[in-house]
């Protein structure tokens, strides 16, 4: 892990298109994210890759999506340009471990709703 950086993956029992749809579509953000403040889009790569920039922060948060064996679809996270906790702009930001684990569970959460999810066109 680079140092002022979160990354997390895990591995959904579900196809990159349903992924990344989820992953994509407002209406299903607020099912595993919770309420959404808009972002800033600065990469969108379908159906690979979206980075999105909180417009109030300095982080950009990279979800990348790869096609594994069985249908199945793993997600990374990467977010990024977060203070080092040795820096004195880290030092500011006491819950890192906490921000890092909120990302776990927020993840955990974003599989079992895809999962589950059936997409109607």
């Amino acid at each position: 892990m680079v140092a002022g950086s979160i990354e997390r993956e895990i591995t959904i029992a579900a196809p990159r298109s349903r992924v990344w749809e989820v992953l994509t579509r407002a209406e299903f953000l607020n099912l595993w994210f919770g309420t959404v403040t808009p972002a800033l889009i600065e990469q969108l790569n379908p159906p690979t890759t979206l980075a999105l920039r909180h417009p109030r922060h300095t982080t950009l948060v990279t979800f990348t999506l790869t096609t594994e064996p069985g249908d199945h679809t793993r997600l990374r996270l990467l977010e990024s340009g977060l203070p080092s906790p040795a820096s004195p702009r880290g030092a500011a930001l006491p819950h890192f471990d906490q921000h890092a684990t909120d990302w776990t569970r927020r993840l955990t959460e974003f599989a079992c709703h895809t999962e589950r999810l059936t997409l109607r066109r």
